[in-house]
């Protein structure tokens, strides 16, 4: 008789020996059964429905769902739009719209007074009986005249024009900073990239060649020698804004600078605070500027002409300006006296301070 797990019959012949399996090599498992495209309904379920004894299941999802496919499809072609209108941007910046700046024209004349130089313990004082007393201060007196648009050139465009120069003018004649010779940078980031070339070989290798002189640029002093005594730089002058063709705007100024100076090495040995006394600059600059220039405030600077005293003719004004303080004479002069206050055309290489421009002591 068969065992308890055997059929009636016995082990049926060709079958594997020891009562085993013959199926006992295939494994449904969980994972197995759960892939299994059909499923039988439950019995509940087919006599509710009517239904076939099998449904088709839906497919596992694997990998990405469609939203993420979707969502990776939209990110693709947001990027690859962003670098198209990088490429084909419609503002993109446009080369220069004009031609390459050209180099500084300038000259530096110095002018010798005739005699020695006057001095008073106030400031104030010498500016009140100087040509400066009715003078503004500072920025005030380079005041923005009313702009009117052009043929090729808008209201804003032109006062534009005028503001970067005015902009120029205060920080090349005004900044402390830049007067003692501790920054020329304030200047350097105004000017258009033509021509700073110019700009950083006029600094690094001065010369009195009418293109490389620091004190075509910028006023600034000879800071062993010279101090300010008054921060308020008295100033008067002109701009005037002209189209001159189709793409360029120019900016003419005409300014004079009255700084009140004292001897820098008194107060450093401690000693009683020298007097002071007045130096007058007078600037004739001559800016240029296209659309680009306006669009990132910047300038051409295109002539530069300075007349500046009391000065000796025999000390190089081409890096620094050497001013004579009170109670110094030149050691020797120009030709010819030159008024700084008056409008006129150039005079010599270096002229004579005329004696109504310096206060009356």
């Amino acid at each position: 008789m068969g065992g308890p797990g055997d059929p009636p019959e016995g082990t049926p012949e060709g079958g594997p020996g020891g009562g085993e399996d013959e199926y006992r090599s295939v494994v449904f498992d969980e994972s197995f059964v759960r892939a299994a495209r059909l499923q039988e309904f439950s019995a509940q379920e087919r006599m509710a429905d009517h239904a076939p004894a099998v449904r088709r299941r839906a497919p596992l999802r694997r990998g990405l769902s469609r939203q993420a496919l979707i969502l990776v499809l939209l990110i693709a072609v947001a990027f690859g739009t962003a670098i198209y209108m990088g490429v084909r941007h419609p503002y993109q910046t446009p080369a220069s719209s004009g031609p390459p700046a050209e180099p500084l024209r300038m000259t530096v004349i110095p002018l010798a007074p005739q005699g020695k130089v006057p001095g008073a313990a106030d400031p104030e004082h010498l500016y009140a009986r100087s040509p400066a007393a009715q003078f503004r201060i500072g920025a005030e007196g380079i005041p923005l005249p009313a702009a009117r648009r052009t043929a090729h050139f808008s209201d804003s465009q032109v006062t534009n024009a005028l503001s970067i120069a005015k902009d120029y003018i205060v920080r090349s004649a005004l900044y402390p900073e830049v007067l003692t010779g501790e920054q020329i940078r304030p200047v350097r980031v105004l000017l258009d990239p033509d021509q700073l070339d110019q700009f950083d070989q006029s600094f690094g290798h001065p010369a009195a060649d009418g293109r490389h002189a620091p004190t075509g640029w910028l006023v600034r002093f000879d800071a062993s020698q010279a101090e300010l005594a008054d921060r308020r730089i008295r100033v008067q002058g002109t701009l005037q804004a002209a189209e001159t063709d189709a793409a360029t705007l120019e900016v003419t100024a005409d300014h004079t600078f009255v700084y009140a100076l004292r001897a820098a090495e008194a107060r450093e040995a401690g000693e009683k605070v020298a007097e002071a006394s007045l130096f007058t600059v007078r600037r004739e600059l001559h800016f240029r500027f296209d659309r680009e220039d306006l669009r990132l405030r910047q300038t051409q600077l295109l002539v530069s002409y300075v007349q500046a005293g009391p000065l000796s003719c025999a000390e190089d004004s081409t890096n620094r300006l050497h001013p004579l303080l009170a109670g110094q004479t030149a050691k020797e002069g120009g030709p010819a006296g030159t008024d700084p206050y008056a409008t006129g055309g150039a005079t010599a290489l270096c002229g004579s301070l005329a004696t109504g421009s310096q206060p009356k002591v």
